[in-house]
């Protein structure tokens, strides 16, 4: 029973960070974040991205709501562009499950050896980075880049759209800078 309380934390941390979201951002410290309240999409830059016009979709979707929440309107007008742009690459994970553990020489049934087996798990994913841009429209200078890293898998439409929301909402939660303080 101790052994199972010991490797649970370890096991849910395993399990976790398997459906994480790594976030980076960066931005410009000049900036005026409390002046940005209206926003809209950057097509030029949008278009670029090398995915479907869906997750496209998705994306914006994701990124509009986010932005809605923290107070920001959608306008014709819009003090800030919002940008995006993808990449995936193939990853190759290998872990050696081998519990280095086996009993010595000797004694139980065999008299020769006994002991755990060398367990090579191989497991290939495909591992997406999404990068968020906020541009000021009147500068048209990039002031805020959200990167969000994770795992992708082969989703029906609705995890998918699920894993894009999940996406959006880690990187979005790191705009505008010092809001994960407040």
């Amino acid at each position: 029973m101790k052994i199972a309380r010991l490797f649970a934390p370890l096991l849910l941390l395993v399990l976790t960070s398997c459906s994480s979201v790594r976030v980076a951002t960066d931005y410009d410290t000049k900036a005026d974040f409390d002046s940005y309240k209206t926003f809209a999409f950057y097509k030029t830059g949008i278009d670029k991205a090398p995915i479907s016009d869906l997750d496209k979709k998705r994306i914006m979707r994701a990124v509009e709501a986010e932005l809605v929440a923290k107070g920001m309107t959608k306008s014709s007008e819009p003090d800030v562009l919002v940008s995006l742009f993808t990449k995936s690459r193939e990853r190759i994970n290998i872990n050696d499950n081998n519990p280095g553990w086996g009993w010595g020489y000797g004694w139980g049934w065999n008299p020769w050896m006994w002991g755990g087996a060398n367990r090579l798990n191989v497991n290939q994913y495909t591992e997406g980075t999404l990068f968020l841009d906020i541009i000021d429209a009147k500068k048209k200078e990039l002031v805020w880049q959200g990167i969000g890293t994770g795992a992708l898998k082969s989703l029906n439409v609705e995890k998918k759209e699920a894993r894009i929301k999940e996406f959006v909402k880690e990187i979005m939660a790191k705009y505008p800078p010092g809001a994960e303080k407040k």
